[in-house]
């Protein structure tokens, strides 16, 4: 039997499913989709080309697969240069940069998790198993809010209405 890498940032099967599923959507802004649209469209700010795009997708498969923020970074680089994709958001500062990297990077490793995590936990046999579902906040969240704080440990059966607002990650990094 292969060696398995196991614990918190291991890619695992729903997680990879989920990101591939998605269709690649051309975009000029942050706002040009919403809410659930998110779920279905693969999109970066601004990438109004598809092999752009496309390129973009690759790196982000890549880095939810194990890859790095470091590596995604390099990725990024390269690709812009290639493609030769200007007036993007951050563009033109170091600073600018490793904002927008991370955003990328954080953005589809969190919710492509957390879609993954979804999908496990509503699998019928595991709701038999395991009706109830805990809130717990990330001790990582560099500025977090009170109110999501208030609700760590907080359990309630997974049919609970909470959870159609509140399943992780609910608001930027908490």
């Amino acid at each position: 039997m292969p060696d398995q890498a196991f614990g918190f940032g291991t890619p695992f099967a729903e997680q990879i499913a989920f990101l591939r599923a998605k269709l690649n959507l051309p975009t000029e802004r942050w706002d040009d989709i919403t809410r659930a649209a998110h779920d279905r469209a693969f999109i970066v700010a601004g990438a109004a080309k598809a092999d752009l795009l496309t390129d973009l997708r690759g790196a982000v498969d890549q880095a939810v697969q194990g890859g790095s923020l470091g590596q995604f970074r390099k990725d990024f680089d390269r690709i812009v240069a290639t493609r030769g994709w200007t007036g993007w958001t951050g563009e033109g500062s170091a600073a600018g940069v490793a904002w927008r990297t991370k955003v990328i990077y954080q953005t589809n490793l969190l919710t492509s998790h957390a879609a993954g995590r979804y999908r496990q936990l509503t699998d019928p046999d595991t709701l038999d198993s395991h009706p109830y579902w805990q809130y717990v906040h990330s001790d990582s969240v560099l500025h977090p809010r009170p109110l999501h704080q208030s609700w760590d440990g907080l359990t309630l059966r997974h049919d609970h209405p909470f959870w159609a607002e509140h399943f992780p990650p609910n608001g930027w990094g908490c």
